[in-house]
């Protein structure tokens, strides 16, 4: 059986949308949580092995928790991304705060029941794979994403269930070796695609996890 992957698109706060992204092979179900108990069901209904998650999971080196001063601000896969040029907010920055304590907290939720858990940057990763940012209008995204072989994207999805779509993705790319892991894993790694996929080689991954 195809293994599924579970692309979160987390929401700091269970008020706002968390975007979902089954993906069996090529194939994409899109939907929206609100609750981590939400999110937890998804995993377990929707037979994930692996949840890629759009949040910071680990603390920087240093750092005991969120709401201590302290001068550790940056994890090595921050400061990777930093080196690559690719834009992102620091765990420690304001509303990221409590994002990353729902991150964590979650991540720890779904290990507890055997999840895999990667942490992913849906925003870095469309910079590699070359397509829009959602900040560039939802439309580019959607067809961007199309371009790469996903399949089942409705027209009008949200933005948290299109970068959902990219979590999941990166995810399948790593379940095939098609990934770069940026940072220390003794402090947290952020998952993005290998550097220089083409379009082609990203549908034909895709085909490959696809169900017989």
């Amino acid at each position: 059986m195809a293994r599924a992957v579970l692309g979160v698109d987390l929401a700091g706060s269970e008020r706002r949308p968390t975007g979902l992204c089954l993906l069996r092979g090529a194939e994409a179900e899109l939907s929206i949580a609100w609750s981590d108990e939400e999110i937890l069901g998804a995993a377990v209904n929707g037979g994930a092995s692996l949840i890629a998650i759009d949040a910071p999971l680990s603390l920087p080196r240093g750092r005991r928790s969120l709401n201590e001063p302290s001068p550790h601000h940056l994890r090595e896969c921050d400061r990777e991304l930093l080196r690559r040029r690719i834009r992102f907010f620091p765990v420690t920055l304001g509303p990221m705060r409590r994002l990353t304590e729902r991150g964590v907290r979650l991540k720890a939720a779904l290990e507890a029941r055997g999840f895999e858990v990667i942490e992913v940057y849906p925003g870095g990763a469309q910079d590699v794979l070359g397509i829009p940012r959602k900040g560039g209008g939802r439309e580019g995204l959607y067809e961007g994403l199309k371009s790469l072989g996903i399949r089942g994207l409705r027209p009008d999805a949200s933005d948290h269930e299109l970068d959902a779509a990219t979590a999941a993705l990166v995810g399948a790319l790593y379940l095939l070796g098609l990934h770069e892991a940026y940072g220390d894993p003794e402090e947290g790694v952020i998952v993005m695609p290998r550097s220089g996929l083409s379009p082609e080689q990203v549908r034909s991954a895709l085909r490959s996890l696809d169900p017989p």
